[in-house]
């Protein structure tokens, strides 16, 4: 019988803020199920006489202790003996990120991995919005400064964001045309996501869970005074909200391909009913605050339809 025992491929549990943790939240779920939580980092992930094992620590949750968390025993553990691994570092998705989805491909046969690994390498969070541009603001993926100058000429103002980046970091509002600026953006990204700006993100966006295929929730998150960037962790104000019509169109749909992807738990974003181009599959984020704000807590929702 397989052991009731979870892994989490994260950052460490000691740079986590549990007030708004997703990867806590769904960890303290499945605690509350007897299983145990295995903690390791991206950097301790080996493979070893053919088996992908992890130096990492069992660990304790208790919400209500200011330390969360407690180490109870450290461990090289071999990970074909978890009965889930949850993939939930950070990105970005640089070449650290892509081995660990190689590792794990490994033993995807024997272990129930969120998100599956070869999914993940497959769906880059930016580009793979390409194929849904009919949905967004006016949209290109280029390194090309010609292209990126004829963008700025059409749209006035724009949105320049790294393709491989994470939480609203590096992004940048274009008011004028900085060709210096815009070189050595292109320099250090390579090939970067030129978007319309949206002046309504000043009302906030909906990010939306997607869980097996199916729209779970949403909430709104508003962006600081003088700041466009809805991220949380750039000071973004998380409120209750409801989708419109469009938005619940699109939601099902991109839930559904996502599930023939292989893909489990991603979230969504939209500014003004269209969709700002983020496919959050690498480690999404937000069930915490959905359930500080409305009592609705997809953490069940995420090991019932595991499973678990």
């Amino acid at each position: 019988m397989t052991n009731k025992i979870v892994a989490i491929q994260g950052n460490h549990p000691s740079k986590l803020n549990p007030l708004t943790d997703t990867s806590i939240f769904l960890a303290n779920e499945i605690q509350n199920k007897k299983y145990k939580i295995f903690y390791y980092e991206p950097k301790n992930l080996s493979v070893i006489n053919s088996k992908v094992v992890a130096k990492g620590f069992f660990i304790k949750l208790n919400y209500n202790k200011k330390k969360f968390y407690k180490i109870v025993k450290n461990q090289n553990l071999d990970l074909s003996k978890c009965k889930f691994l949850l993939i939930r570092q950070d990105p970005p998705f640089n070449m650290e990120y892509i081995s660990t989805t190689y590792i794990l491909d490994i033993i995807s046969n024997k272990v129930k991995i969120i998100n599956n690994p070869t999914s993940i390498r497959n769906i880059s969070e930016k580009l793979y919005s390409a194929k849904y541009q009919k949905f967004m603001p006016s949209t290109i993926f280029t390194q090309n400064l010609d292209e990126i100058k004829r963008f700025f000429k059409l749209h006035k103002k724009i949105i320049l964001k790294p393709i491989h980046s994470f939480g609203g970091n590096d992004i940048h509002l274009l008011n004028s045309l900085n060709l210096n600026f815009i070189k050595n953006f292109v320099k250090k990204h390579d090939h970067i996501m030129c978007q319309k700006y949206l002046p309504k993100i000043s009302r906030g966006d909906k990010r939306v869970f997607l869980i097996n295929g199916k729209v779970t929730g949403a909430i709104s998150r508003i962006p600081k005074k003088g700041s466009f960037l809805s991220n949380m962790s750039k000071g973004a104000k998380p409120i209750t909200t409801k989708l419109t019509k469009t938005e619940k169109k699109i939601s099902k749909l991109l839930a559904r391909d996502l599930k023939k992807a292989n893909i489990f738990f991603a979230g969504i974003d939209f500014i003004d009913e269209k969709l700002n181009g983020d496919f959050n599959v690498t480690s999404p984020t937000g069930l915490k605050s959905l359930n500080d704000l409305s009592k609705i807590n997809l953490a069940k929702t995420f090991w019932k339809e595991l499973k678990a």
